[in-house]
Formats: C-alpha cells, sequence, structure tokens
C-alpha cells in the first residue's frame, strides 16, 4: 500500500504529538485531485507489534494534518465459512478483546468525554468504500463484526471456536482503537478489512502460517490499491453524517475545572466547544 499509482506531489512530513510519537513520518500527496494522507501503523518494513503501535499519536497526527476521513486498510482472518480468503469486508461492528491493554481514548488526562458508538464506523465513507468494491466485481461483503484480539501470537484453536459461537465474522489485531480514538477526534472512519485466512477454526483448512497470511495479503494490495484510487475519486467534500459533531454531547467535565495543560492538549479537538474558555 505505500505505493500507489497516480499519486502526486508526494512528500513525507514527522508531526509531534502530545501523546508521544506516531508510527512514523506521514506521506502527504494528492490523488484524484484530493490531497491524501498515508501512515503505515507498523512503520515502514513493519517493525511494530500490534499492542506497541501509537494509537493515539497516531490519529492526533492525522487530525493535526487536518484529514477528514480514514479509510483503514487491514488484514484479518474468518471466523465463518462465507468470509473466503482473499475477500474484502466493510467493517461495521467491533468486539474488543485486547484486556484494556492499549490506550483507547484521548480523554483520560483530567477531561472526560463519552462518546456515542453504538455504530462505531461512519455508514456513508462505508457505503463508498462498499461500492468501490461492487464498481470493480470484487467479493465484498457489506458489514461483518470485527473481534480484535491482542496478538501478536495468533489464536488457539479454542479461542477460535469461542469467537465463532459468539457469531463474530472476522478477528484482527488492529483496529478497535483506530475506531475509538477517529470517533473522538470527529474523523468518519472506516474499515476496509482484507481476508487472508480462515482462523484456525477450520479443520478442513491448513493451520493458519504467517507464509499463508503474507502470501494472500500481497494478492490483495492490487486491489486494495484500485479500491482506494475510487474511494478517493468518490467521495465528496461535504461530510453529511454525525462524525464532525460528535464530541458535541461527549464532554461532561465542567470547562473552569479543565486542567490547562489539558484543554492545551486537546484544543484541536474540543477547541470549538470551548468557547474561549
Amino acid at each position: 500500500m505505500y505505493k500507489i499509482d497516480g499519486m502526486k506531489n508526494l512528500k513525507h512530513v514527522s508531526i509531534k504529538t502530545p501523546f508521544g510519537a506516531p508510527s512514523g513520518k506521514f506521506s502527504i500527496g494528492e490523488l484524484e485531485g484530493k490531497e491524501i494522507v498515508f501512515l503505515p501503523r507498523h512503520d515502514v518494513g513493519h517493525k511494530i507489534c500490534p499492542s506497541k503501535i501509537n494509537y493515539r499519536a497516531n490519529i492526533y497526527g492525522m487530525k493535526k494534518l487536518a484529514v477528514e476521513r480514514i479509510i483503514s486498510v487491514t488484514a484479518c482472518g474468518s471466523l465463518k465459512e462465507e468470509f473466503k480468503p482473499l475477500d474484502f469486508v466493510v467493517i461495521d461492528q467491533f468486539v474488543d478483546r485486547t484486556n484494556n491493554a492499549r490506550e483507547m481514548t484521548f480523554f483520560d488526562n483530567g477531561i472526560v468525554a463519552h462518546i456515542v458508538f453504538a455504530s462505531p464506523v461512519c455508514g456513508e465513507l462505508g457505503k463508498v468504500v462498499y461500492e468501490a468494491g461492487r464498481s470493480l466485481n470484487l467479493r465484498i461483503h457489506n458489514g461483518g463484526t470485527y473481534l480484535n484480539m491482542e496478538g501478536p501470537a495468533f489464536s488457539t484453536l479454542a479461542e477460535s471456536k469461542l469467537y465463532r459461537s459468539w457469531g463474530m465474522d472476522v478477528i484482527g489485531m488492529t483496529n478497535m482503537s483506530e475506531a475509538k480514538l477517529a470517533r473522538e477526534a470527529e474523523i468518519c472512519y472506516s474499515t476496509l478489512a482484507a481476508i487472508t485466512d480462515y482462523d484456525c477454526w477450520r479443520a478442513q483448512h491448513e493451520s493458519v502460517t504467517l507464509e499463508m497470511v503474507m502470501s494472500n495479503l500481497q494478492k490483495n494490495v492490487e486491489n486494495s490499491k484500485k479500491m482506494i484510487r475510487l474511494i478517493v475519486k468518490n467521495i465528496q467534500p461535504q461530510r453529511n453524517c454525525a462524525c464532525p459533531q460528535a464530541l458535541k454531547y461527549a464532554l461532561v467535565t465542567d470547562r473552569k475545572l479543565m486542567p490547562k495543560k489539558a484543554k492545551k492538549d486537546l484544543d484541536i479537538l474540543i477547541g470549538k466547544y470551548l468557547n474561549g474558555l
């Protein structure tokens, strides 16, 4: 995904955040007449494991660069027969199994906000993503529940069977944190999940191996690039969803009691709601 045909005026920038360093440099360029930003969540060369990704810094950096929409391309395993390797899924729900091991909120520093998260992704953006896959005649599923496991090891057989009994559709290690933080940052978020394998529950299928995962992932790369180009082309300038006002009624801390440093750190998220306080 690091190189998409048609990208123009590409540059790489480092971003400082109050939450530490992002995964790496942000690549900024022009695609289909629109400015886009790309960040490899595991850094170039895949050097950061899922548990150690600084999700807060990554999403904060996107906000600082005025990003309005995030399309998160991610590899995942399938927990259902009908969700086949090399299929794509536009995720619409998440279940977290990371055991609170990751930082998933900007609001733990003296300012509290409770976002509405019943629908954890942007339906408007998800529709554009799905239609792009359909128009390219790809096998793509409109909706699915993503079980976010801890990793970096793959599931045990018992875990895989448990998640299937819960009705989960796919399993991965990264996207739940991104979805929560993007909502807090009032950025539209959609997950385009590329299925690399059946998780180990499927007796007729060989056990998950890194070689299998990487082979199928590479096969999905070109289709993912085609989809990204079409998605960017079809996105309309105006956002008509609720994402841009996700914090409007979420801030519960008394404005007068908000710590100065916290207000400064979070100004790009909450400044418009503080009325100069």
